[in-house]
């Protein structure tokens, strides 16, 4: 499987990082959230420590070059830290973290990431707090505002993810320029449109995607193997199933197999332009 996975990736058919959500769990319910993550939430959807690091172990063996992790809240998870730290090991990784759980005990079990290749993506959409406040959850801003020099301090990348809706070129403007403030430069800003699945759907907000907007991604979750990260999405307490690669996860090469099968028409080359990556 490696081979013909590493000429996928040479091809421009699909990515080289493997994605994980690692739970549907969160302690904010954002007005687009893809996986209707939320506190009270009964179906968290979780994968557990060794299943993640066993995923991780057997990616590397496959070719892939890095990893992401994601949710929910990964925070969420009590022994988060440790997992990071153990497949940093294995791979670089970035790991999607809404920013307002990083307490004094936690900034310390973070610590033993310093030297490797990890960094954290904390979301923060408005440089305006009551702005993005109303799409993320009262008190998100602040919160996010504190964290990022305490990450920063301890030596542990910091990477801005802004989700585009209504805000004006002037809002993300103020927005770059308090990154900057806060050291993160414009390279480890990233900034997309909701996209329109999950609870975007019943809010009616974002952009529906096409069938080659997305890089393809292998992405694993509790409920399977999908398409790209934008793909394991819930709606209605249900998870969407039209982007599904397969129901089984581990061993990685089966799901591999059948993500490879499916990639087969996607557009070729380096110069393929799609609207989100």
């Amino acid at each position: 499987m490696r081979e013909p996975f590493e000429q996928a990736v040479a091809e421009g058919r699909a990515g080289d990082r493997l994605w994980l959500y690692a739970t549907y769990h969160c302690n904010l319910a954002c007005r687009y959230c893809l996986t209707e993550s939320a506190p009270g939430i009964l179906n968290r959807r979780t994968l557990g420590a060794e299943t993640i690091i066993r995923a991780v172990r057997e990616a590397r063996g496959l070719g892939f070059e890095k990893v992401g992790v994601t949710g929910g809240e990964v925070f969420m998870l009590p022994d988060f830290a440790e997992t990071l730290r153990r497949i940093a090991e294995l791979l670089p990784v970035v790991a999607l973290t809404n920013g307002t759980l990083f307490t004094e005990r936690r900034l310390r079990e973070l610590e033993a990431l310093t030297g490797l290749d990890v960094a954290l993506q904390l979301s923060l959409d408005s440089a305006d707090a009551a702005q993005n406040d109303k799409l993320r959850g009262r008190g998100n801003f602040d919160s996010v505002l504190a964290t990022i020099p305490r990450l920063i301090e301890r030596e542990i990348p910091v990477r801005i993810a802004t989700t585009v809706e209504d805000q004006t070129p002037d809002e993300l403007a103020a927005l770059c320029e308090l990154h900057r403030s806060l050291g993160v430069p414009d390279t480890d800003h990233i900034v997309r449109p909701v996209v329109r699945r999950g609870r975007a759907v019943t809010e009616r907000l974002g952009v529906e995607l096409g069938p080659h907007d997305v890089l393809p991604e292998l992405t694993l979750t509790a409920d399977g193997a999908f398409m790209h990260p934008f793909a394991a999405t819930v709606r209605g307490g249900v998870t969407d199933l039209d982007l599904l690669v397969s129901r089984q996860i581990l061993p990685l090469e089966a799901p591999l197999r059948r993500f490879l099968a499916l990639v087969g028409d996607q557009p070729i080359g380096d110069d393929v332009v799609r609207s989100l990556r």
